[in-house]
């Protein structure tokens, strides 16, 4: 059947990308060429040096340049399949599936710091320090560098919707897993450079050559931490967790004149800043399926709104 004009007008697209998306697209794809140069520099030296503490290093970036690759992939898996009817509600949570792949990576990192510090606890062995100590400074310098490239996007920002959804524009603060999953990261190895400098220098001058197997430690905790937060965050969004903010923020706005009962409700996100909604509602006869979408116009974040209405 062709649509009439006055079917199309209520027709909408499901572009649920965030308004920053091709922006944190490009800083990502910088940090992975970024991440990827030095990884190959540090594995090339280690074999043209012989040495191990450089070749360990450059083998444990290359996770990170997985990991980081998994979120330049997922960024141009969603802009180029935006448009596709196969995904019900667009490709929104794509950046959310590659967080939660990437933390698991990281937590897999963790483990593996983890368990080398602790044999090294036990079993000491001879650490080039001055040599180790150059790495450990130019890997944090690439780190700083990636981190100022992705941190630029944490501000609020504004975002609109182009379709017959009865909504507000408004301000959000950014969510993006995707790009969040690929700053952790990036922060895990700075923190990882900045105590294995501290360890190197206490081992050099001091004498402690326990602490360096002491901070690998306390680092693989760190990071695993971090790990299990991204994983929990993305995990919440693709299990279509509710909204308890935009949930109430529905409530309040239907149920404050005493004329609508909701017999049930979901919210749940779509997108990095947009969430979908169906509401079913008991109302009076004076109160149609236009005016709830009315009343819920200031809901903002609101981008995919199902409403289900029945007179008591």
């Amino acid at each position: 059947m062709n649509s009439s004009p006055q079917v199309s007008r209520f027709s909408h697209d499901h572009m649920f990308l965030g308004a920053t998306h091709d922006d944190n697209a490009r800083r990502t794809l910088w940090v992975v060429a970024l991440t990827f140069v030095m990884m190959v520099g540090e594995i090339a030296a280690g074999y043209i040096t012989g040495s191990m503490a450089l070749l360990a290093d450059g083998f444990h970036m290359a996770t990170h340049v997985g990991a980081l690759g998994i979120t330049a992939i997922a960024y141009g898996f969603a802009r180029r399949n935006a448009g596709n009817a196969r995904y019900s509600f667009g490709t929104g949570k794509v950046g959310d599936l590659a967080g939660f792949a990437s933390a698991m990576v990281l937590g897999l990192v963790s483990i593996a710091i983890g368990a080398e510090s602790i044999m090294r606890l036990f079993q000491p062995t001879t650490v080039a320090f001055t040599e180790a100590t150059l790495i450990a400074v130019v890997g944090l310098a690439v780190n700083i560098v990636s981190a100022l490239l992705l941190a630029g996007n944490s501000a609020h920002h504004d975002h609109g919707h182009g379709h017959g959804h009865g909504h507000g524009h408004g301000h959000e603060h950014h969510h993006d897993n995707n790009l969040r999953s690929a700053y952790v990261h990036v922060l895990a190895d700075a923190m990882t450079s900045v105590l294995a400098i501290a360890a190197l220098l206490a081992g050099r001058y001091l004498g402690w050559v326990w602490l360096d197997p002491v901070m690998g430690i306390v680092g693989a905790i760190v990071i695993a931490n971090w790990a299990y937060g991204l994983m929990r965050n993305s995990a919440a969004v693709l299990l279509d967790t509710t909204d308890e903010h935009v949930a109430a923020e529905v409530r309040e706005l239907l149920e404050s004149t005493g004329d609508v009962s909701i017999t049930d409700l979901h919210v749940w996100r779509v997108g990095p800043q947009a969430r979908a909604a169906i509401v079913s509602v008991v109302t009076s006869a004076a109160v149609t399926a236009d005016a709830i979408r009315e009343r819920l116009a200031p809901v903002h974040e609101l981008s995919h709104l199902t409403v289900e209405y029945r007179n008591a």
